[in-house]
């Protein structure tokens, strides 16, 4: 059994593309090849997928309990993080992230971040 362990952290926004493209542009479907400093990966396998839909910072105090409970399970507007961790052609993997958070005017829809790349290792049993 394999385990697999950070090697590398990131954090580092990414340019994304798709072949078919997102039916919502903020609940995004894990994409294609992404682009990292002037390099483009493309995308073999998703091994795993996850959402985060926590509010955090100034979005974390403004909800009623009772609302804040069903944001918590399908998220609401620009709160939320959906996860892949990805293997590419060359059999690296990485974790990638979209935010929905609007950053700025240009970026309403969000934006991709390269959190860290990973590595297999062979958990000792001693």
């Amino acid at each position: 059994m394999y385990a697999i362990k950070p090697i590398s952290f990131i954090n580092q926004e990414i340019r994304v593309e798709f072949d078919q493209p997102p039916l919502y542009s903020r609940t995004p479907i894990p994409p294609r090849r992404f682009f990292w400093q002037g390099e483009m990966w493309e995308i073999r396998e998703v091994i795993e997928e996850w959402k985060d839909f926590d509010r955090r910072g100034k979005t974390a105090h403004n909800m009623r309990p009772s609302n804040m409970l069903k944001a918590a399970k399908r998220g609401s507007r620009g709160v939320g993080r959906f996860y892949y961790r990805v293997m590419t052609e060359d059999e690296r993997i990485f974790q990638i992230y979209f935010d929905r958070a609007a950053w700025d005017q240009e970026s309403k829809q969000g934006k991709w971040f390269l959190y860290a790349e990973y590595s297999y290792v062979i958990p000792t049993t001693e």
